[in-house]
């Protein structure tokens, strides 16, 4: 295997933890702001975590669809 395809699956890996490092954090800032009362906050930080997870999955699944440029 070349460095360079070693590399970028370093760095695949190290964006999918990332990804769902953010995701589970922004769960645990919702959960402490629910607790607080602050129910804004506490939807926003749902919301980043739904990105975060959305985000690790999409870029898990193989494309079924392969872009196609069109010419006109």
């Amino acid at each position: 295997m070349s460095n360079m395809m070693r590399d970028c699956q370093i760095m695949a890996q190290t964006r999918d933890e990332n990804l769902g490092y953010m995701s589970d954090m922004a769960l645990e800032l919702a959960q402490m702001a629910e607790d607080t009362g602050l129910a804004t906050l506490a939807y926003l930080f749902r919301m980043a975590a739904l990105e975060a997870s959305t985000a690790n999955s999409e870029l898990n699944e193989p494309d079924d669809f392969p872009r196609q440029i069109t010419s006109h």
